[in-house]
């Protein structure tokens, strides 16, 4: 697999891909997209894009680069989620084997 921008990382999610930034701050494996290692956004079965929305004005700061990954991957999102609900959400997923 051959790195990518950002934006080609967050595309490849949304499609269900396995992809990595060229940096490796941003990847997904193809149901959860992470940014550093915080699960900002999931894939569901269903193909809807759920993301957390892990910035200043969402309610959970973690970093500004973090915040730009998630305001990227908000353009693909069918349901945008308070961090707290996301997170808490995270148990109704079934983990990839």
């Amino acid at each position: 697999m051959r790195n990518l921008r950002n934006r080609q990382v967050i595309e490849q999610f949304a499609a269900g891909n396995e992809a990595n930034s060229w940096t490796g701050n941003l990847w997904s494996d193809g149901t959860w997209l992470r940014s550093y290692n915080q699960k900002i956004a999931h894939r569901t079965s269903g193909g809807l894009v759920v993301v957390g929305d892990f910035t200043s004005p969402g309610g959970r700061f973690f970093s500004v680069t973090t915040s730009g990954h998630v305001n990227s991957a908000k353009i693909h999102a069918n349901e945008i989620m308070h961090p707290t609900v996301f997170l808490d959400s995270e148990k109704l997923w079934p983990t990839q084997s």
